[in-house]
């Protein structure tokens, strides 16, 4: 900063010294403290050592560059007088410069040791208008102002602003002394015009009183909550004495310092912190044999436990994910391609909504490990919160604190345990939640998975919203239309259909034997199975979709081995085909089709299941009554009705399949399918049912290697039915040739493998005669290893 200068030394030539700054602006009329350092620079100020040699200062556009030309400075700078000069041992040199005038730089002059240019002086006018002097008394009072609000400012500036009465003089001191970017000050040397000079440094000045004046404010603010404090430690401070010296123990103090710091590095959103330190305040006022004490420490112990801090989501690698999900899991890859879009989507748009998958299908298909695989490629910690038998709201909100051993919720509590608000959970059986008096924990799911709710989850024990939209959510189910509606809507469903033959003995090859032959202590070299054994492991000892039994009846190969093992540790077992009989005892399944389907009045249906697809035998036989239809083995009542317009089907094509209509008189009709301690329904048996009853009142057998599924009309259409693949893979395990399928669901085909396809034989069904025609119809000889794919 500088003073006000009286004397006024003659100005300049037109070619002057130039000494170009990286961050000072010189303005005239002032005095103003310089340190040069640059060769050039040092020299012009030499130079201009001699009274009669003026100095031009100039701003440079950037600060980084050592050299400066003409288009890097500023074209408008101050012509100054050199007052007073001092080297130092540095080599620096520090002058007192007085500022004269405004100069435009006209051209660079190239032929000196340092910078110099032919200039043009500014002249200020001489005469001054009535607003100049009106926005000089305006800034005198402004800058008294602001002088007022700045500590340590000697009292002569202020005398000194108040007798300066040159308005143009005026603009420059009080410009010079503003705390402002240097561009701001430059702008403000660049402007001739006195009146306009004036209103720009006014509005700056006013700018700053306008900050000056908040924060004092804030200060004082500040000043009296820090007072406050100090007084409320200080009463701290003699309570903590009055309880030492009634005989208080200090582990509770403790107790309550530590849940003091963890409140404090919990990272609580500001309400929520403030709803805490609340009740921190009310556990510090009780007695710690209170029965209340306890509950609110408990209570403040989960709020603090809780990962309320947002951890930075780590990189997603599509190239690792791959490797992941095919490290993992055999087969699958509709569904892994499907998790490699919902990663891709996370990878371009972090923050978006993400849908929420849910993994349909049976038992041991790999829905849990599918889930653990994308918490790896996220990177991010998983865990399961497991809904099966739930039945009470209060497991999913959590109970109110008011009541004896409350505790959050299972979101909550699987939050805590994941140590991450963006952690990866697995939702898993949610069709096996139920409803009860206590209330639909589905209804509480529905706030859970609605990205437009999740954000503000309120569990009953917390009492506080928890932000639930970073945490990616993945369901399970076995049976989709349990699910109730308004959850299923939510989420995005994706079938996990059963393993075939081929893909169950793959992964026994690469997952179950390793990880079995670990678990009961064995080598690769003590124990080996070979193929044709897990083949026969997979045919005549299991009858799944997935291959949890497989593993079982793997593990009990392994036990056996081990057993041999422990006993001579030289022994090498190795299992074949022909040891299973001894190992695990006779075969738990056969192939009965053959037998079963030889005789008038039995057909092979094709049937879906919460494991899998299997084969269902429809048994018609018609006894001497009255003309009822009797029905048995646990059908549902869309199965009986099926039965019914299969019936009256036959009646209607009686003539057409030369059956007199006498026949229909005086009998009953007895339509069973056997395992009749297992409910059965749904609308698939129609052709199943109708085949067997054709079969029946024509006495010819339906052809032994055949199944059928599909819905029948009263008009004789084959109607399209589900769970295509899941059948197609139950006939192949049957040992049956040749399956028929409604026309409407060849487009279905496309799911089973083709390692499958290619060993049966399809027939596409429009009415029911295409089914008379290939099931009960003459067909050409053929050899036993002859299949076509139709």
């Amino acid at each position: 900063m500088g003073e006000l200068i009286v004397a006024k030394p003659e100005l300049p030539q037109d070619v002057i010294a130039l000494i170009p700054m990286r961050n000072i602006v010189l303005f005239p009329h002032v005095l103003t403290a310089i340190t040069v350092g640059r060769a050039k620079s040092i020299a012009a100020l030499e130079h201009a050592l001699d009274p009669k040699r003026p100095l031009g200062i100039i701003l440079q556009k950037d600060p980084a560059v050592d050299e400066p030309g003409q288009d890097a400075l500023f074209n408008v700078g101050t012509v100054v007088n050199v007052v007073r000069h001092l080297a130092s041992s540095d080599g620096l040199r520090h002058a007192v410069c007085q500022g004269l005038g405004r100069f435009s730089i006209e051209e660079m002059i190239e032929d000196r040791p340092f910078l110099a240019a032919r200039v043009r002086l500014i002249a200020e006018p001489d005469e001054v208008s009535t607003e100049a002097e009106a926005l000089a008394m305006q800034l005198r009072e402004r800058t008294v102002e602001i002088l007022s609000l700045l500590p340590g400012v000697p009292a002569e500036l202020a005398h000194a602003l108040q007798a300066t009465r040159a308005p143009s003089h005026l603009a420059d001191i009080a410009a010079s002394l503003l705390d402002t970017e240097v561009a701001e000050k430059q702008m403000l040397l660049e402007t001739v015009s006195t009146e306009e000079r004036l209103r720009k440094v006014l509005q700056i000045l006013s700018r700053r009183i306008e900050v000056l004046r908040l924060s004092q404010e804030i200060g004082e603010r500040t000043k009296e909550h820090l007072e406050d404090r100090e007084r409320k430690f200080l009463l701290r401070e003699q309570l903590k004495t009055i309880q030492k010296e009634l005989g208080e123990t200090e582990g509770d103090d403790q107790e309550i310092e530590k849940l003091d710091e963890a409140v404090a590095k919990a990272g609580m959103p500001e309400e929520i912190e403030a709803q805490a330190r609340k009740e921190l305040q009310r556990l510090k006022r009780m007695p710690p044999a209170s029965s209340e004490y306890s509950m609110l420490h408990t209570y403040l112990e989960w709020m603090t436990e809780l990962p309320w801090k947002l951890p930075e989501d780590a990189p997603i690698d599509l190239d690792a994910a791959r490797r992941i999900l095919e490290h993992d899991h055999f087969g699958l890859e509709r569904v892994k391609q499907r998790i490699i879009e919902f990663l891709a989507v996370q990878k371009l748009k972090p923050q978006g909504r993400a849908p929420i998958l849910c993994f349909v299908g049976p038992p041991g298909v790999g829905k849990t490990s599918l889930g653990q695989s994308i918490a790896r490629a996220l990177q991010r910690p998983f865990v399961r919160v497991s809904l099966g038998g739930v039945h009470d709201e209060a497991e999913m909100r959590g109970h109110r604190r008011t009541y004896i051993g409350a505790m959050p919720g299972n979101i909550v509590q699987s939050l805590r345990k994941a140590g991450a608000r963006n952690c990866v959970m697995m939702l898993d059986e949610v069709d096996k939640m139920s409803a009860s008096l206590h209330g639909d924990p589905s209804a509480a799911l529905l706030e859970v998975l609605d990205p437009e709710q999740n954000s503000t989850f309120r569990d009953n024990y917390l009492g506080v919203p928890f932000d639930l939209s970073r945490v990616v959510f993945i369901a399970t189910a076995n049976v989709i239309d349990n699910v109730p509606p308004p959850v299923r809507d939510r989420m995005e469903i994706i079938d996990l259909p059963g393993y075939t033959r081929e893909e169950k003995l793959q992964i026994a090859q690469r997952y179950l034997v390793g990880r079995q032959r670990e678990v009961n202590g064995l080598s690769e070299d003590q124990c080996e199975i070979s193929v044709e054994a897990l083949d026969g492991i997979i045919a005549n000892y299991t009858r799944e979709a997935g291959v949890r039994q497989l593993e079982r009846e793997i593990g009990r190969v392994m036990r056996h081995a081990a057993m041999r093992v422990a006993s001579d540790a030289e022994a090498k077992v190795r299992v074949d085909a022909a040891d299973l009989d001894t190992i695990l005892g006779p075969a738990k399944f056969e192939h009965e089709t053959g037998l079963l389907t030889s005789l008038p009045g039995v057909a092979t249906g094709l049937a879906w299941t919460p494991v899998g697809g299997d084969i269902l035998f429809i048994e018609a036989t018609r006894v001497s009554g009255r003309g009822q239809l009797i029905l048995t083995g646990q059908l549902g009542g869309v199965m009986k009705e099926s039965a019914q317009a299969a019936l009256t089907l036959l009646k209607g094509r009686a003539d057409s399949l030369h059956i007199p209509a006498s026949v229909f008189e005086g009998i009953d009709v007895h339509v069973h399918v056997p395992a009749g301690a297992i409910p059965k329904d749904g609308p698939s048996a129609g052709v199943a049912m109708f085949i067997a009853l054709s079969s029946l009142f024509t006495n010819r057998p339906v052809h032994r290697d055949v199944a059928m599924t599909g819905e029948i009309s009263l008009r004789g259409m084959v109607l399209p039915v589900g769970g295509i693949k899941e059948k197609v893979l139950a006939a192949q395990r049957a040992g049956l040739r040749v399956v028929l399928l409604p026309a409407r669901n060849e487009k279905d085909l496309r799911e089973v493998p083709e390692t499958t396809r290619s060993t049966l034989e399809f027939v596409f069904l429009e009415t029911v005669d295409d089914a008379i025609q290939a099931s009960l119809g003459q067909r050409a000889r053929r050899q036993e290893s002859e299949f076509k794919l139709v």
